[in-house]
């Protein structure tokens, strides 16, 4: 159970989807029942079918920034800089591709006269970059950052993805990566979960690039998970803590909803709220506290995020699920179909 390689599977290459579909909710859906085991397919919409009155939906409501920079060295060599983590005002976890040409204390050149000098090496090799403009840096990085598509999207990103690569109620800028299990949901689908009774609340998780990194151990035990800030309201966690009171239940949206909440919750499943850096690491054997059910998208193998869908249910349901959706051709990934765990 706790080797990396049990979490591997074979996915043709065809099957990753390169693109969002023309419309949001037109994507399918996987519905696995945890208590029987059983698997049924729909479309996305059914979600409404399956979220009933009293229940809480959690949205993380994290925004995906422009996070894609090109640069130049002193030696006219271009530079590719993805943002990490904003540290304070203009400083900035980066990284760096490729690495071997930058050195500590280098000053790169950015599009319309921007610098960046390189301050210091991170422990897991990144580096802390000061950031000059003439402009406030997150108006600049929206007129010239790049989308930031994960690796596995083989194509340039286009101005199409500025607006499908984000969720239609991102509010909070600071992720490198989207939630993607939110991506499927329309305003039209929110206001009909609300009018049959369901409360729709929200957190804040940055999703990281780490959260596209493959576990390089060998045991599971091994790996050092990435740090992420959260945000949980004292409104988010009353509505949360409310519900389950009356029995409501609780639906996570992705697997960013699922450890911010988990993150949070106390031994009984009641939530606080607050704000900080998560490294929460779920994987088969954690015991669920907050999370009743789990709307995610289907994930990269020998990840940190097949290890909690795995978690959540068992290994065993899901490589039965993931079998039934390249089967029958789900898409995968980030612009991918969904999945939703009962």
């Amino acid at each position: 159970m706790y080797e990396v390689s049990d979490y591997d599977f074979i996915l043709p290459k065809n099957l990753i989807a390169q693109k969002p579909l023309g419309k949001r909710e037109a994507s399918r859906l996987l519905i696995l029942n945890r208590e029987n085991g059983s698997l049924s397919t729909g479309g996305f919409t059914d979600i409404e079918n399956y979220i009933q009155e009293g229940d809480v939906v959690v949205l993380n409501v994290t925004k995906v920034i422009p996070a894609r920079l090109f640069a130049k060295n002193q030696n006219k060599a271009e530079i590719e800089i993805l943002l990490l983590k904003e540290i304070e005002e203009n400083l900035w976890e980066i990284m760096i591709k490729p690495g071997r040409k930058v050195k500590l204390n280098d000053t790169l050149l950015l599009e319309n006269d921007a610098k960046c000098r390189i301050q210091s090496v991170t422990s897991c090799g990144n580096r802390t970059a000061i950031f000059e403009c003439e402009c406030d840096f997150y108006d600049y990085i929206d007129k010239y950052g790049k989308v930031p598509l994960p690796p596995y999207i083989e194509r340039k990103d286009t101005e199409m993805d500025r607006k499908r690569y984000q969720t239609v109620y991102a509010k909070v800028p600071g992720a490198v990566a989207a939630p993607t299990a939110g991506l499927h949901f329309t305003e039209r689908i929110l206001k009909r979960l609300k009018d049959k009774g369901v409360v729709v609340c929200s957190i804040v998780l940055h999703v990281g690039a780490g959260t596209f990194k493959p576990i390089k151990t060998r045991s599971i035990l091994d790996h050092k998970m990435h740090s992420e800030y959260y945000e949980v309201s004292k409104k988010s966690a009353d509505i949360i803590n409310d519900a389950k009171e009356k029995g409501g239940r609780i639906f996570a949206v992705g697997t960013t909803a699922v450890r911010t909440l988990e993150s949070v919750a106390d031994e009984r499943g009641f939530i606080k709220h607050g704000k900080g850096e998560t490294d929460i690491f779920i994987y088969p054997g954690y015991r669920f506290k907050a999370v009743d059910h789990m709307i995610t998208n289907f994930h990269l193998p020998k990840s940190t995020l097949i290890l909690l869908v795995s978690a959540f249910s068992s290994i065993e349901m899901i490589k039965s699920a993931y079998s039934r959706a390249i089967k029958e051709e789900f898409r995968f990934f980030s612009y991918g179909d969904a999945m939703l765990i009962l």
